[in-house]
C-alpha cells in the first residue's frame, strides 16, 4: 500500500454552530492521506493518468467545500472523505481538519478520521 497526502491544504468555508460562523467564513487546515495499491504504474509510466493527482483533489474539495455550511467539524470530514473515496481511485483516506480560533488557549481544534472505500457506496450528495 502507498500513500498520495497534501499537508496544510487551507479551505475557506463556513462552519460552526454560531450564528457569526454561519455568515463569516473560517480558514480550515486539511491534512490528506490517500491510501492506493500501488504507486508503481505511476512511476514507470511518468504519467498522470496513472496516478492519484492530488490537484484534482485539491481542485474538488477547493470547489466543494466552500459551496455550503457544515456545523461540525465531524460532518465536514465526513463529507470531504465520502467526496474524496468517490471521485478518486484511492482504498483509503485519512482526514484531518483543524479550525483555528475555536478554543481561546489554543492554537487549533480538530478531528481526524479515517474511511475505507467501499464496493457500492451511494454517491456523494450535496448538503446544505
Amino acid at each position: 500500500m502507498d500513500i498520495i497526502f497534501i499537508e496544510d491544504l487551507r479551505i475557506e468555508t463556513r462552519i460552526g454552530i454560531h450564528p457569526w460562523e454561519k455568515a463569516v467564513p473560517q480558514t480550515l487546515a486539511l491534512d490528506i492521506r490517500m491510501g492506493v495499491a500501488s504507486t508503481a504504474p505511476a512511476g514507470a509510466s511518468d504519467d498522470i493518468r496513472d496516478a492519484v493527482d492530488y490537484a484534482a483533489v485539491r481542485a474538488r474539495l477547493r470547489a466543494e467545500l466552500p459551496a455550503r455550511h457544515f456545523n461540525l467539524l465531524e460532518a465536514l470530514a465526513e463529507f470531504a472523505a465520502a467526496l474524496i473515496l468517490e471521485s478518486f481511485s484511492v482504498q483509503w483516506v485519512r482526514l484531518s481538519v483543524a479550525k483555528s480560533g475555536a478554543l481561546l488557549d489554543a492554537k487549533r481544534a480538530g478531528v481526524i478520521i479515517e474511511r475505507a472505500a467501499q464496493a457500492n457506496a451511494a454517491p456523494v450528495t450535496a448538503m446544505d
